[in-house]
């Protein structure tokens, strides 16, 4: 018994001493689930041509503002200012954060920011789209609630990067100084 707790323990030890292995896998686990669905997201998002970034479409209008687009009509010029600046951030921020956690490039403020997002979004669906039903709850038996299950998994891993960094295979590592 004493050899198996032995060997128990070194096995344990030497994953601990694996510093870079949860950054690094919650990267690509970032990357493998999220990354595609934030930059298509986005691409629904722009308006028609080069500039489509600063004239969004009226889908982005109807995803990130749902009850004011509706209430003028869907009509994106009587929206005011904020709502094109919240609309032109938003758009920015799904292309941006999910490049720079991915490139590991200011890694735990893009993962921070990323997080943000998410609250956001998730307020906006229940409140917005009123997809209470897509809400879920924890510690029950379904574990397939779009909002609060599948995206308390997501700030988990977003959570991890803040906490841990990019790992050894980032640019954030690349540009430390480095140690003697």
């Amino acid at each position: 018994m004493t050899a198996l707790i032995s060997l128990y323990t070194n096995l344990t030890n030497r994953l601990a001493a694996a510093d870079w292995l949860i950054p690094t896998l919650a990267r690509f686990v970032f990357a493998a689930v999220l990354l595609v669905y934030f930059l298509n997201s986005g691409m629904t998002k722009l308006g028609d041509g080069i500039s489509g970034i600063w004239s969004p479409s009226a889908g982005a209008y109807a995803q990130i503002f749902p009850r004011a687009f509706e209430a003028v009509g869907y009509d994106s010029d009587a929206l005011s200012v904020f709502h094109r600046l919240v609309v032109v951030a938003g758009i920015l921020a799904e292309f941006v954060l999910p490049t720079l956690i991915v490139l590991g490039l200011l890694t735990r403020l893009a993962a921070l920011g990323a997080i943000g997002f998410i609250v956001v979004q998730s307020l906006t669906d229940i409140y917005g789209h009123a997809q209470a039903s897509a809400l879920g709850a924890w510690f029950d038996r379904f574990a397939d609630a779009p909002i609060m299950d599948q995206r308390a998994f997501w700030i988990f891993v977003l959570v991890v990067l803040v906490i841990k960094g990019a790992g050894p295979l980032s640019f954030d590592r690349a540009l430390q100084p480095r140690t003697s």
